[in-house]
C-alpha cells in the first residue's frame, strides 16, 4: 500500500510506485499543498480556473492589504502635525497637501497581485508541478476530470485529491453588483476615481477594512452594521476602540441597521434598509459574507459530506468523509484565513503521503483585522474567559507606553491572558497600528506554552510598543495582584 493507506500507481519508466496527487484550486491551501506534495515525492497536478494564488492573491488578501498600505501612509501624513511637523511656508496644512490618486493606487495594487501570482507559478513549475488552467471535479473513484480553458477534457488519475476552491462574495437578490456603482469586494480595484460617498454594507472584517481604508484616503464613508457594534466577531473591547476611532474621525455608522436592497439612481446609488429608510451615496460596497465554491465538484457522487451552508466537512488533518479526498481553505469553513488554508493544505499532504503531522490547532492561529488601528488576536478570547474559562488577564492601554507617546498614538491596548496557577500564556489581543507584528511574540508564547515569567524575562527594546507585552507579563506573575486594567 502507498502513503496514507492508498496503493500507488506503477511507474513503468522506473519500475517503482508513484502517488498521483490532484489539487483543485490554486489559492494558499492548494499551492502550499502542491509544494509539499512535490517535496514528498508525489506526482502533483494543480487545476486552477482564476489564476495561481486564487482569490487570495488576485482579488482578496494581497490587493486589499496593498490598498490598506496606501491608506496607512495617508493616515500617518494626516497625523504629522500632531508631532510638530509643518508644511513649508505658504503651503497650507500637511494633510491638505496630499491626495489619493485612486487610479494609480489600484494600478499598483493590481500589478502587485499579478506579480505575486507569477512568482508563485514560477515556484510551482520549478518544483515539477503540472498546472492546468481550467476547472476540475471528482470523476469516479481515484479520478478527477479537468476541463481546460480551451475546452479540452482530461481524466487525471488521483490517489489523493485535495479540494481548495475557496469562496465567492455573497450577493443579495435586490443588490446585485454591476461592477460600477454596486460592488463586491473583488470589484473595488477597478475604480479609477475616489467615491464621493461610499456606503459599506457589512461591518465584519471585510467591511470594516474597506471602510477604514477609504475613510483614510479622504472618502466620506457610511458603514451600515446589522449589529450594535462593528467587528462583532472580534474582542468586544477591541471593537469598541475601532468604532470609537471611526466615529471620532467622522465616519457615519448606522448600527442595528440591515440593508435589503441597492439600486442605481442617476450617478449614484440608493440603499434601502429593512425599516424603510434609504441611504444615498456615489457607490456601495456589499460586504455581506461569502459562499463556498462547492457546486459542480461531484461531491455528492464522491460521498463527500458538506454542511448546511455548503462547506466541506473536514477533520483536523483535512480529511473529508471520502477516502483519499481532502479539503483545505475557506471552502471548509474552518477559519477564513490564508494562513489557515495554507496549513490545512500542508497537513493534508503530510498526512496523506505518510509524513509526520500534527493536527490543526486553532488555538495557535493568530489573526489580524487591518483597520486603523488594526486588531490582532491569538488563543483564548475574552469571550471565552467571560463564559467561564479559568484564566487571568490584564489590559495595558497604549497611551501609557513611551514609544506610543512619541509616535502620537493613543487609541489601542495590549491584552494578555494566562492560566492562574502555572502562568502559562493562553491568549492575547493587540489593538495598535502594528498589531499584526506585535501579536507574534504572544503567538509564540501560546504555541510554545511559555509562562508569563518567561515572556517577561526576555529583553525588549526601550522604548518600544512590545515593551507593553513584557510589562503585561510581569504584572501577571502568578500570585501577584493585578494592578491595572483600563476599560474603554
Amino acid at each position: 500500500m502507498g502513503p496514507g493507506g492508498r496503493a500507488g500507481r506503477p511507474d513503468e519508466r522506473a519500475g517503482s510506485q508513484v502517488t498521483d496527487v490532484v489539487i483543485i484550486g490554486g489559492g494558499p491551501g492548494g499551492y502550499e499543498a502542491a509544494l509539499v506534495g512535490a517535496q514528498l515525492g508525489g506526482t502533483v497536478t494543480l487545476v486552477e480556473r482564476q489564476g495561481i494564488g486564487g482569490a487570495a492573491v488576485l482579488s482578496d488578501v494581497v490587493p486589499s492589504k496593498s490598498l490598506i498600505a496606501a491608506a496607512d501612509v495617508m493616515s500617518r501624513v494626516r497625523g504629522a502635525e500632531r508631532l510638530g511637523l509643518r508644511p513649508a511656508s505658504g503651503h497650507g496644512r500637511i494633510k491638505d497637501g496630499v491626495t489619493a490618486d485612486l487610479a494609480a493606487v489600484n494600478d499598483r495594487v493590481t500589478k502587485l497581485a499579478i506579480a505575486q501570482s507569477d512568482d508563485i507559478r514560477s515556484r510551482l513549475e520549478a518544483s515539477g508541478i503540472r498546472i492546468i488552467s481550467g476547472t476540475g471535479r471528482l470523476h469516479g473513484p481515484d479520478r478527477v476530470l479537468a476541463v481546460a480553458e480551451d475546452g479540452r477534457r482530461e481524466v487525471l488519475p488521483a490517489d489523493i485529491t485535495l479540494i481548495a476552491t475557496g469562496v465567492r462574495p455573497r450577493e443579495l437578490p435586490e443588490a446585485m453588483p454591476d461592477g460600477e456603482r454596486i460592488l463586491n469586494w473583488t470589484q473595488m480595484y477597478g475604480l479609477k476615481e475616489l467615491p464621493t460617498r461610499l456606503i459599506v454594507v457589512g461591518s465584519g472584517v471585510t467591511g470594516a477594512e474597506f471602510a477604514s481604508a477609504y475613510h483614510a484616503l479622504g472618502v466620506e464613508v457610511v458603514l451600515i452594521s446589522s449589529r450594535a457594534q462593528v467587528l462583532p466577531s472580534e474582542d468586544e473591547e477591541a471593537a469598541r476602540v475601532i468604532q470609537g476611532v471611526f466615529e471620532s474621525t467622522g465616519m457615519t455608522i448606522l448600527s442595528r441597521s440591515r440593508a435589503v436592497a441597492a439600486r442605481r439612481e442617476g450617478d449614484g446609488v440608493v440603499v434601502t434598509l429593512s425599516d424603510g429608510r434609504t441611504v444615498e451615496g456615489s457607490h456601495v460596497l456589499m460586504a455581506v459574507g461569502g459562499i463556498p465554491n462547492t457546486e459542480d465538484l461531484g461531491l455528492a457522487e464522491g460521498k463527500v459530506a458538506t454542511s448546511a451552508s455548503g462547506h466541506i466537512v473536514v477533520d483536523k488533518v483535512s480529511r473529508t468523509s471520502a477516502r483519499g479526498i481532502y479539503a483545505a481553505g475557506d471552502c471548509t469553513g474552518v477559519f477564513a484565513l490564508a494562513s489557515v488554508a495554507a496549513m490545512q493544505g500542508r497537513i493534508a499532504m503530510w498526512h496523506s503521503l505518510g509524513d509526520a503531522v500534527a493536527p490543526l490547532d486553532l488555538r495557535s492561529v493568530s489573526a489580524n483585522v487591518f483597520t486603523s488601528p488594526s486588531v490582532a488576536s491569538v488563543g483564548v478570547s475574552q469571550a471565552e474567559i467571560d463564559a467561564g474559562f479559568n484564566a487571568r488577564g490584564i489590559m495595558m492601554p497604549l497611551r501609557s507606553n513611551a514609544r506610543a507617546k512619541m509616535q502620537g498614538l493613543s487609541d489601542g491596548f495590549i491584552k494578555l491572558f494566562c492560566l492562574p496557577t502555572t502562568g502559562i500564556v493562553v491568549g492575547g489581543v493587540v489593538v495598535a497600528p502594528s498589531a499584526s507584528e506585535l501579536i507574534h511574540p504572544i503567538a509564540l508564547a501560546v504555541s510554545a506554552k511559555l509562562t508569563v515569567d518567561q515572556l517577561a524575562q526576555a529583553f525588549t527594546v526601550y522604548p518600544s510598543l512590545s515593551g507593553s507585552i513584557a510589562e503585561a507579563a510581569r504584572r501577571l506573575h502568578p500570585g501577584a495582584a493585578i494592578s491595572e486594567h483600563v476599560d474603554y
